[in-house]
C-alpha cells in the first residue's frame, strides 16, 4: 500500500515547491533526507496487479512467501538513508512491477530510472559517474536469470544481498531473510496474456498486422543472416536467452524479457525510450533492417501483442489493501506460535506502518477539502488504531514471554479485521481517499495551500 500522510506530504511540499512537483513519502518515513523534487508515485489510486504463481495452483501462498513479501514491505533491511526515508523495496518494485515515475534528482536521469552505484543511498558503492539504469519489473523473474541489469549475477540470492548491502548500505541479512524475499520474488507470475499460445506463438485472435509483425521478428536480419530479433527474444523462452549483448546502448546489457512489457517502459538498459516505436527505430538504424513504414509499424503491434498483459492494474480499495495486510498477519501468528521475538517484531512493525498509512486514506475532521461522513471516517481511523494498538501489545507480550497473553490479542485482532473493520472502512469508503474525486480534492486543495504558504514566506 503506498500513500502519504498529510503532514508528510506538506513538508515535502515545501522542500520541494521549487520544483513544482508534490512528492509522497511513506507516512513513517523522513522525506527530508531525500532530494528536494524526489518523486516516488507514493499516492497513485491505480497500481500494478500481482499474480502470485501458488494463488494461482494452491489458492494461497505459503509461509515462506508471505514473510519475503513482508520483508519486501519493510524498511527495516535496508540502511541508512533508504531506512530512514521509510524506503522499502516496494518503492522501485511496486507490487512486484516496476515504478516508471520513481525520480530521484541527481541519481535519476528521467523517471523510471536510478543509479545503484551512486553517493545517495551507500557512499562507499559510488562510482563517481550518474549512471542510472531502469527499474525493471520482477514478473517472471524465476525465468530470467542471470540477474541485474547487465546480467552480472547468476543467482537470484546473490543479488537480492547485493540491493541490500551493497546498493541500500543494509546490514548483513541472514540466510532466512535472504531466502524469504527470494521465495516472494520467485513467486510473481507473469501476468495471462491471451494473445500469447504454446511456444510464445501468437494465437488465433492475432489480428493481421501482429502476424506480419511475428513473421518479421523471426526473419534473419539482412547483414547478418543468424540473427534475427528471436535469436536474442526467444519465444519458446519467455522471450530471453538469458545472455548479454551489445545493442548499440553502450556495452553490454542482458536480454529483456518482452512478456508484458507493454508495462514495463521505459525501454533499454537506462530507461532512454518510451515507446516500441522508438525501440525499432533504434534496432532498424543499428542493425541496417531497412523497415518500411509498414514494416515498422507491424513490428511494433506485435511487441504490444506480445508485451500484453489480462487486467495490468488494480483500484486501491479496502479489499484490495486489505489482503496484504492480512497475509502478513498470517506470518504474525505464526512467529507467536514459534516464539519467533525477531520476525513477531518486523511483522508488527510493518504491518503497524500499513495501518498507519491507512488511516490516512480517512482524511479527519480537519480537512476543508472533504466534506460529510465526518463520523464514518472517524470511526474508520480510530478503528485501525485501534488495531495498530493491540500489534503493540503483542509485541510487548512475546518480548515478555506471555505467549498466552499475545495469542489471545492475536485472535481479537484478527477477528476484528474479518468484519468490524472493514465493514467501518466500507462505510467510509466514498469520503475517503480510495475515491477519486476525494483523492484529487485533497491533493488539489493541499497543493494550493501550499502554494499560499510560499508565497506569504
Amino acid at each position: 500500500m503506498r500513500v502519504s500522510s498529510l503532514g508528510i506530504v506538506v513538508v515535502t511540499f515545501l522542500i520541494a515547491a521549487v520544483v513544482g512537483r508534490v512528492a509522497a513519502f511513506p507516512v513513517n518515513g523522513d522525506q527530508t533526507v531525500l532530494p528536494a523534487g524526489t518523486e516516488l508515485n507514493e499516492d497513485a489510486l491505480n497500481t500494478p496487479r500481482e499474480v502470485f504463481h501458488s494463488e494461482t495452483l494452491h489458492g494461497r501462498k505459503s509461509y515462506l512467501i508471505n514473510l519475503g513479501d513482508l520483508l519486501f514491505s519493510s524498511p527495516s533491511i535496508l540502511g541508512g538513508v533508504a531506512r530512514q526515508a521509510g524506503l522499502r523495496c516496494s518503492t522501485c518494485h511496486v507490487n512486484g512491477a516496476g515504478n516508471p515515475k520513481l525520480y530521484i534528482p541527481k541519481m535519476s536521469t528521467r523517471p523510471g530510472n536510478f543509479d545503484t552505484t551512486g553517493p545517495l543511498f551507500n557512499p562507499k558503492a559510488d562510482n563517481q559517474v550518474l549512471d542510472p539504469v531502469r527499474i525493471p519489473s520482477l514478473r517472471g523473474a524465476r525465468l530470467l536469470a542471470p540477474y541485474g541489469i547487465d546480467g552480472r549475477t547468476a543467482s537470484l540470492r546473490d543479488f537480492v544481498r547485493n540491493v541490500i548491502v551493497n546498493e541500500f548500505a543494509g546490514p548483513e541479512p541472514s540466510s532466512a531473510t535472504v531466502e524469504a524475499i527470494v521465495a516472494y520474488i520467485n513467486d510473481i507470475d507473469f501476468l495471462p496474456n491471451p494473445n500469447l499460445g504454446p511456444a510464445g506463438r501468437l494465437t488465433p485472435v492475432a489480428m493481421e498486422s501482429e502476424r506480419r509483425g511475428e513473421a518479421l521478428f523471426v526473419k534473419p536480419f539482412p547483414n547478418d543472416p543468424n540473427m534475427s530479433c528471436a535469436t536474442c527474444h526467444v519465444p519458446s523462452g519467455a522471450f530471453v536467452d538469458h545472455r548479454q549483448h551489445d545493442v548499440g546502448s553502450g556495452g553490454l546489457f542482458k536480454t529483456p524479457t518482452l512478456m508484458n512489457a507493454d508495462y514495463n517502459a521505459p525501454y533499454f538498459h537506462d530507461g532512454r525510450y518510451d515507446t516500441y516505436e522508438q525501440v525499432v527505430a533504434h534496432f532498424d538504424r543499428v542493425f541496417g533492417l531497412g523497415y518500411s513504414d509498414q514494416n515498422r509499424q507491424d513490428l511494433v503491434d506485435y511487441l504490444n501483442a506480445i508485451g500484453n498483459g489480462m487486467q495490468p492494474y488494480q483500484y486501491e480499495d479496502t479489499p484490495s489493501t486489505l489482503k496484504e495486510v492480512n497475509d502478513f498477519a498470517l506470518v504474525l501468528g505464526a512467529a507467536i506460535t514459534a516464539n519467533d521475538k525477531d520476525v513477531v517484531a518486523l511483522a508488527v512493525d510493518t504491518i503497524g506502518n500499513e495501518l498507519r498509512e491507512l488511516t490516512e486514506f480517512y482524511p479527519d475532521r480537519k480537512d476543508t477539502s472533504v466534506s460529510g461522513g465526518e463520523n464514518v471516517r472517524a470511526l474508520a481511523r480510530q478503528a485501525l488504531k485501534e488495531q495498530v494498538l493491540t500489534l503493540r501489545r503483542i509485541d510487548i507480550a512475546v518480548g515478555a514471554g506471555r505467549l498466552a497473553d499475545a495469542a489471545t490479542d492475536y485472535e481479537a485482532y484478527r477477528e476484528r479485521m474479518v468484519v468490524a473493520v472493514p465493514t467501518l472502512m466500507n462505510n467510509a469508503e466514498q469520503w475517503s481517499l480510495f475515491t477519486r474525486t476525494v483523492h484529487d480534492a485533497h491533493y488539489a486543495a493541499l497543493r494550493q495551500t501550499m502554494l499560499a504558504r510560499r508565497a506569504g514566506q
